[in-house]
């Protein structure tokens, strides 16, 4: 009889674990399409014709620059915690334009390859 319920309590326990993975699948795929959801709602919300960001440069945590594209003009800001201040404005011709080519370059694991080989070359090796 004490081995019957020994295997009782552990296919209790098996079930309990099953129980446990199945809602644990079910919440991660919950969330999953939570979150396809709302960034898509949020891309719907953010398409925008007339202004679009064009670089962003953090200058401490909560600081940051933003030369941003308003129609035909862009526009150099400082954002701050509380507030937005116009810092200038710029013509085309001012903007440097990176090429797609080195941009995607840079953005590729080859470019991470040879970022990581000059950090290499600066570590002493023993």
């Amino acid at each position: 009889m004490y081995g019957v319920a020994v295997q009782t309590s552990s296919f209790s326990s098996f079930l309990q674990l099953i129980g446990v993975l199945l809602i644990f699948i079910f919440v991660l795929g919950a969330t999953y399409f939570a979150t396809r959801l709302i960034a898509g709602y949020q891309k719907g919300q953010s398409f925008n014709k007339n202004l679009k960001v064009i670089e962003t440069l953090k200058i401490t945590p909560n600081k940051f620059i933003q030369i941003i594209e308003a129609g035909e003009e862009y526009l150099v800001i400082a954002i701050g915690k509380d507030e937005v201040r116009l810092l200038t404005k710029l013509t085309g011709e001012q903007l440097k334009e990176v090429p797609s080519e080195e941009y995607s370059a840079k953005m590729t694991a080859d470019g991470f390859k040879e970022i990581l080989e000059k950090v290499k070359k600066h570590i002493p090796k023993k």
